[in-house]
């Protein structure tokens, strides 16, 4: 799996590592760090554009974010759509919380699900809810979910 930065620049090690490295770099400069994983998508003619980021949060001090995108030909209905993006968001989620746990980071999981029910995605909120807290994560929906509805979101757009 590629992941890169921002800026665009693709990261040449595992992402374990990376991260790792990143929370040593922060913690040693006195920041409290917070992960939040979110995934976005976007219908794009026949392709659908899936992107992935961890956001490493600094408390009050900003934050930056990891990238994953993947591109799929095949055809979903917007509930399904939903319900891959959160299976990538907890797949990424489980390959680092180990991780976190020992560096004792917080991890919240992001689903860009709107909880009023007058939005298309809110039809997947509540499978959606529970399987990420079924997997023991924290969710966040939409208006709070910024790493799938802000950060992935820019990335598919």
């Amino acid at each position: 799996m590629t992941w890169k930065k921002f800026s665009g620049e693709v990261i040449s090690s595992p992402i374990l590592e990376e991260i790792e490295q990143a929370i040593i770099r922060e913690t040693e400069k006195g920041y409290k760090l917070k992960v939040c994983i979110g995934t976005d998508s976007q219908v794009k003619g026949a392709l659908t554009d899936f992107a992935t980021v961890i956001v490493l949060l600094r408390a009050h001090h900003g934050g930056f974010m990891y990238i994953h995108q993947d591109k799929t030909p095949q055809k979903m209905s917007i509930k399904e759509r939903m319900l891959v993006e959160v299976q990538k968001s907890i797949e990424t989620a489980y390959s680092i919380c180990d991780l976190l746990d020992l560096y004792d980071v917080d991890l919240e999981v992001h689903a860009d699900i709107n909880t009023n029910p007058m939005f298309k995605s809110n039809k997947a909120l509540n499978e959606a809810m529970g399987y990420i807290l079924s997997m023991g994560f924290i969710f966040k929906a939409k208006p709070e979910a910024f790493a799938s509805s802000t950060c992935a979101d820019k990335m598919v757009h």
